[in-house]
């Protein structure tokens, strides 16, 4: 029987375009084998370089790694930076001197990129009988467990043989006199003068532009949306980063340091916004950050404020399927992502937010009513704790959606969560435990699928 010639021709084809997915799978997979030995070498490489590793959450343990590995370096000691979460105990062993900056987040907790880390690596001793190491360990001494992280990777060093080039410093809330012994200890380390103060970040002037109460009669905190706008310089940044606001000096003369918000809007916008609650303290008076923002400041009047770039917070490519997760002002850290693909494809967007009353708390209802219309945002489900018949928080519609939320997760979806750190970040947590596994979260987070932004 005679040969079909076109049947002989899309057979060769289709011979053809499986030997090109072959010839690519097997590129990628020598391209990841490449990248993973480059790292490694770099690692090794010279043995006089430092090693300066990061584990951060909101980037301030990164920018510290970079201003350390530059002060080493202009003293003519070579130094490389790396994410903590992209090393492993087979590096570490062909390293010699490492310094590793290392943020808490929440009660104790690693920060979320270094979750491979601590599951794989950390989880036993290893063999550093050859490593030397400094710890600069950050955290905040109004949560628990302070700098809880940094001292279990230092515990776990010395149990691996690992020798302390100096005790731990550990830093609360920034402060100023730890950072400095720091660069002492630096100094030290490599024989020369570190700068005793290094170059403080640069801010820009903001104006503020507009103030708008967003829940009044709400039975919560009043929560206010804040816009400022460049004075002169237009700075540049993307969604997931942090701005952080200089306050004024306090009666006495003392400098009461910068508050960090998330930024709820993009450069195109011509302007930063923020979603900022006013807090009070025991005796009722503001807090002094939220009260100063929302009360004091006068719309018109400029302010010292610099926006860093934090990684950890970034979104996926617009193609890929976003799920956002929040509460109260953490609306800011996700509104700022559906923005971002405003009028254009992307793989589909879900919000899901919590709050107290839907007639006084559903922020920004009008522009989120648009953002559907517009499919920037393709779905919104909503709960409102306080309200008869409702009394839900945020975690319940993982529960109450869990096959959709698997269904997103199944063809490639990243989970954002932003807002509180004590009751629904936990919550949250526990329910996109149960609804996907706990492996398979863990398994998202390590592939930075899985983010948060909470406080």
């Amino acid at each position: 029987m005679t040969a079909d010639p076109m049947r002989w021709l899309w057979t060769a084809v289709a011979i053809g375009l499986w030997l090109l997915v072959v010839a690519a799978v097997a590129w990628s997979r020598a391209r990841a084998r490449r990248a993973a030995a480059a790292r490694a070498g770099a690692l090794s490489s010279g043995g006089n370089a430092v090693v300066v590793a990061f584990a951060s959450q909101t980037g301030l343990a990164e920018e510290l790694a970079w201003v350390t590995a530059r002060s080493l370096s202009d003293a003519g000691t070579g130094a490389r930076v790396v994410p903590l979460g992209e090393v492993d105990a087979a590096v570490l062993k062909t390293t010699n001197r490492l310094l590793v900056i290392a943020s808490t987040t929440g009660e104790g907790d690693a920060p979320d990129s270094v979750s491979r880390f601590l599951r794989q690596t950390m989880a036993a001793p290893a063999d550093l009988s050859g490593l030397s190491y400094g710890l600069l360990a950050l955290g905040d001494h109004t949560y628990n467990d302070f700098c809880g992280f940094g001292r279990a990777l230092d515990g776990w060093l010395q149990r691996s043989g690992a020798e302390p080039l100096f005790d731990r410093v550990e830093v609360d809330d920034g402060d100023a006199g730890a950072i400095r012994h720091w660069q002492h200890q630096l100094g030290l380390l490599i024989g020369s003068t570190v700068r005793p103060d290094w170059t403080p970040p640069v801010c820009d002037r903001w104006a503020l532009v507009e103030r708008r109460h967003l829940n009044p009669g709400s039975p919560g905190g009043e929560a206010w949306l804040l816009g400022f706008a460049p004075v002169g310089h237009q700075p540049t940044w993307v969604a997931g980063d942090i701005a952080e606001i200089g306050l004024p000096a306090r009666a006495d003369g003392t400098d009461p340091g910068s508050r960090e918000y998330s930024v709820a809007s993009l450069p195109r916008d011509g302007r930063a916004d923020f979603i900022v609650r006013l807090m009070t303290r025991p005796d009722g008076s503001p807090g002094l950050a939220s009260g100063w923002l929302t009360r004091e400041l006068a719309v018109g009047a400029a302010i010292d404020m610099r926006i860093r770039a934090n990684r950890s917070f970034h979104g996926p490519s617009p193609e890929t399927p976003l799920i956002l997760i929040g509460n109260g002002t953490g609306l800011a850290g996700l509104r700022v992502h559906w923005k971002a693909r405003a009028g254009r494809p992307h793989g589909g967007v879900w919000l899901m937010f919590g709050e107290r009353t839907r007639a006084h708390d559903a922020f920004l209802d009008d522009e989120l009513q648009a953002a559907l219309m517009a499919r920037d945002l393709t779905r919104l489900d909503r709960v409102f704790s306080r309200d008869p018949g409702d009394g839900r928080y945020v975690q319940a519609l993982i529960a109450e959606h869990a096959d959709d939320l698997r269904a997103w997760v199944d063809r490639g979806a990243a989970i954002h969560v932003c807002g509180s750190l004590e009751g629904m970040s936990k919550g949250v947590q526990s329910a996109l435990a149960d609804a996907l596994g706990g492996e398979r979260l863990a398994q998202l987070t390590e592939a930075g699928r899985y983010r948060r932004d909470v406080y």
